[in-house]
């Protein structure tokens, strides 16, 4: 019975030893971005490594000589040899004997069961610690991420405000600038404007379109249909000249043959100067002939008539022509 309430007892320091164990080993996890290490906290270090140092070393031995068994020993008798006869319940009574033992067996039991069911609570306490810790924990982790998300929103919401008020500062200065320039502009080009378009006017680029379309239209068909009409007249003229020019050649060679008849015909006298036969259209015509100078008055004024009946006659021609 003692060695069976020992090893109960052993059994039991091992379970608290293991519960413990378990308790110290059962913390909480480790939070994000960190992890758990086993601390040597022993009084003498101890170094820890996963492989063991092995040496190998030889030695040489003498061979084993033959000899016979070891004989058993058995110690000398010493004194007398005596026995008692012990009858039943003559040493003690079981009944009275074994209450103390059951009294002391069973107050063990009550009180190692005491121990347990305070264990027990215990742990329940610790338990009910940790889920405790776990849930103030977890709702400090959810507080903490709830204020850096808070904290994360204020800093986009600050870059935007600053971002949105740079753009506008930007934009405002844009349209001073912009009004400046164009309050500079119209300064400037208040005097400019005038001469520019009184030149662009005067060399042109601006202009009546009637007028224009009397400059190039109009006046170009009307200077063409003019030198149509005048190299025409010219024209007209020329031939007018040629026909002329050939019908006086003609009547200029009657005459003069019809002359030179008559002053076969009379009677020879002091010779006359010769003259020359008149010129038209440029063309020249000798006359070699000679008349007489003194030739009545009458028979001029009736050449000068056939002249003009030939240019008469000549005239009516062309105009048939």
């Amino acid at each position: 019975l003692e060695i069976q309430r020992r090893r109960e007892a052993r059994k039991r320091a091992l379970a608290r030893k293991h519960a413990k164990e378990q308790m110290q080993l059962r913390t909480p996890e480790p939070v994000e971005g960190r992890e758990h290490i086993h601390v040597q906290t022993e009084l003498y270090l101890e170094e820890i490594s996963d492989q063991i140092i092995e040496v190998d070393k030889e030695c040489q031995t003498d061979a084993f000589l033959e000899r016979p068994p070891t004989p058993l020993f058995i110690p000398a008798k010493t004194g007398k040899d005596m026995a008692t006869q012990i009858e039943e319940g003559e040493l003690f009574d079981f009944d009275i004997e074994v209450k103390p033992i059951l009294e002391v067996l069973i107050g063990k039991t009550i009180e190692q069961a005491l121990l347990e069911v305070m264990e027990e609570e215990e742990l329940a306490q610790l338990r009910a610690h940790q889920r405790a810790y776990a849930e103030l924990r977890n709702a400090e982790l959810a507080e903490v991420q709830r204020l850096e998300e808070q904290d994360r929103r204020y800093r986009e919401e600050k870059q935007r405000r600053k971002l949105q008020h740079m753009q506008m500062l930007q934009k405002q200065k844009e349209t001073t600038e912009k009004i400046a320039a164009w309050a500079f502009t119209q300064h400037y080009l208040s005097d400019l404007i005038p001469s520019v378009l009184n030149n662009l006017r005067e060399s042109g680029f601006f202009y009546d379109p009637i007028e224009r379309d009397i400059e190039t239209e109009f006046l170009p068909w009307l200077m063409t249909e003019v030198e149509e009409t005048l190299e025409k007249k010219v024209l007209g003229r020329t031939m007018l000249d040629s026909l002329i020019c050939t019908v006086v050649e003609k009547r200029l060679d009657a005459f003069s043959c019809k002359l030179l008849s008559d002053q076969t015909e009379a009677p020879a006298e002091e010779p006359k100067p010769t003259y020359a036969a008149p010129q038209a259209a440029g063309a020249v015509r000798p006359v070699a002939k000679k008349k007489e100078i003194d030739q009545p008055v009458s028979e001029e004024r009736h050449i000068s008539f056939q002249l003009e009946e030939a240019d008469q006659a000549g005239t009516e021609d062309l105009k048939t022509e």
